[in-house]
């Protein structure tokens, strides 16, 4: 028998030999094979595009707008807002959506300020948390005591926020709206959800993503309680879908002057697929999911009741939710019903009020799939503007992210469209009565009417009349006499003489004219009067 080679059998191992070349490889070109790998799964799986907006910063950072080539909206007020004609470039150590929309929603640097409260209770006996936060409390940057929210008589324009899904008027993001909105002379006041904002259920109504009817009694409630003050709305993620709902429903009679989305999911069904498709939507499921269980663990008694308890506690999807407590307490028939009836989609053709939607098109919860681009360009009265990047209600922007895009590109609407004459006028519906006979006086000659200036500020002027007779009538006075009082009271005021320097003016005027025509009479009587021979 042959004996083994005493080489082979001290030769090293395959792996030595590998090891040992590995070691000998510098540190340094581990270091720039790590940054290579970790670049990849930034780029990725966290979707980071800060060297994209470096080197394609002019290409990729601009903002598109989709609009009715025929939109007095964009010609008359978009066209004039720069933000939304300009760019949008990240802050650089958050240029991913998902960094974005974490940091916004675990810290989000919110200015600091307290809000004041008033509790609205609506007609089924719910009960709505109603946040002020007005001008004069961020005047001058310092937080100012006040004993009203605001005055009846106060003309300065509200605007009504309605906040997303889970959020109260705490959220960083509706804080940074609330205190940037205050300070550029608005008031601002944050309707929060039923159950929300640290107020009890107090009736058998829940909110979900279609229910319009708490923005709608809100808004009544505010524009019977400040008639002068005109009304705006923002929307935020489902708080989008219920503004836009609540608009196509309305159409013309809504009393909103204008309206802004944020982030709006649009199509719910559509958003439903989208969510749980990879591993990176279901993380935001779980935890969106997470977050309506510990709002249904605050008002267990109500839910047990009214929904599937057990169920509630062992979902793991928005969609196990809505199946056993939305769709029990909504009477829906499936979820796939609530999604469809509660989308906005299907409503954006009739909405009659100026609304400029902002959506970003790597939004990790609201599909850029789901943006209904035909409707909004068909309708007349909807600006879109879309971006590549900013996440999902986030758009930080500067070195320091202390501050929100979309917060800015908001406020520079609205404050253009305030002081335009494309703000929406409320259409009220004539109401006949049974009894009433005769031709009933058209909508268009009834007050209040409107008084353009030449600012483009536009400010109501009410003329009252008595169903009988006219005012003048009323004082007793004839018309013709009325109206030379008050013309010659006019002059006086114009030219701003006293009447006895005006009548002596006249009488100086006139003496010589009375002297030329007395003169010319008395000639005539003292002309002898000549007889005709026959």
């Amino acid at each position: 028998m042959e004996g083994k080679d005493p080489n082979l059998s001290l030769s090293p191992s395959p792996y030595d030999l590998l090891f040992q070349a590995l070691s000998l490889i510098p540190i340094r070109h581990y270091l720039f094979a790590l940054f290579f790998i970790s670049t990849i799964f930034f780029y990725n799986f966290i979707e980071f595009h800060f060297l994209g907006d470096a080197i394609l910063r002019y290409f990729r950072c601009s903002v598109n707008l989709v609009y009715n080539p025929d939109s007095s909206l964009y010609h008359g007020v978009v066209s004039r807002c720069r933000i939304l004609h300009g760019r949008y470039v990240a802050t650089p150590w958050l240029a991913s959506p998902h960094l974005q929309t974490c940091f916004l929603n675990f810290h989000g640097l919110p200015p600091v300020f307290s809000y004041r409260r008033q509790l609205f209770l609506a007609s089924d006996g719910g009960t709505i948390a109603l946040d002020w936060l007005t001008n004069s409390d961020v005047l001058d940057g310092a937080l100012q005591n006040q004993s009203e929210i605001t005055k009846e008589e106060d003309t300065t324009p509200i605007a009504v926020v309605i906040p997303g899904l889970t959020s109260d008027s705490s959220s960083a993001y509706l804080k940074h709206l609330a205190y940037n909105t205050a300070k550029t002379g608005w008031n601002v006041v944050i309707s929060n959800h039923r159950g929300l904002g640290g107020v009890s259920v107090t009736s058998d109504r829940f909110y979900n993503a279609g229910w319009t009817g708490d923005i709608r009694v809100v808004l009544g409630y505010l524009q019977q309680k400040y008639p002068r003050a005109p009304l705006f709305a923002i929307g935020t993620s489902i708080g989008a879908n219920v503004l836009v709902k609540y608009l196509g429903e309305e159409g013309e009679k809504t009393p909103l002057r204008g309206a802004v989305a944020i982030c709006s999911p649009w199509d719910l069904l559509i958003g439903d697929r989208f969510i749980c498709r990879t591993f990176k939507q279901k993380l935001y499921d779980k935890a969106l999911t997470i977050g309506l269980q510990g709002y249904a663990q605050l008002h267990e008694p109500q839910y047990s009741r009214l929904a599937n308890w057990e169920g509630i506690k062992k979902s793991r999807s928005i969609r196990d939710f809505d199946n056993h407590a939305t769709c029990l307490v909504g009477k829906f028939e499936t979820v796939d019903t609530y999604y469809r009836k509660s989308s906005s989609t299907q409503y954006i053709g009739n909405v009659a009020v100026p609304l400029l939607c902002i959506s970003a098109l790597d939004d990790p919860l609201c599909t850029k799939e789901a943006i209904p681009w035909d409707e909004c360009r068909a309708n007349k009265n909807i600006v879109l503007a879309t971006t590549n990047h900013g996440g999902h209600l986030a758009f930080f922007e500067g070195l320091t992210g202390s501050s929100l895009w979309w917060v800015r590109a908001t406020n520079e609407f609205l404050g253009a469209l305030s002081c335009s004459r494309y703000m929406h006028i409320q259409k009220i519906e004539e109401k006949r009565s049974s009894g009433s006979s005769g031709k009933q006086e058209p909508l268009i000659n009834q007050g209040p009417y409107l008084n353009s200036a030449e600012d483009g500020l536009v400010a109501a002027v009410k003329y009252e009349k008595d169903s009988d007779t006219t005012a003048m009538k009323q004082r007793g006075r004839k018309p013709e006499e009325d109206v030379t009082k008050r013309s010659f009271k006019e002059l006086c005021r114009q030219t701003k003489r006293p009447v006895w320097l005006l009548g002596y003016i006249g009488m100086v005027t006139g003496l010589p004219l009375l002297g030329l025509l007395l003169n010319y009479l008395f000639r005539k009587k003292q002309r002898p009067t000549t007889t005709s021979k026959s």
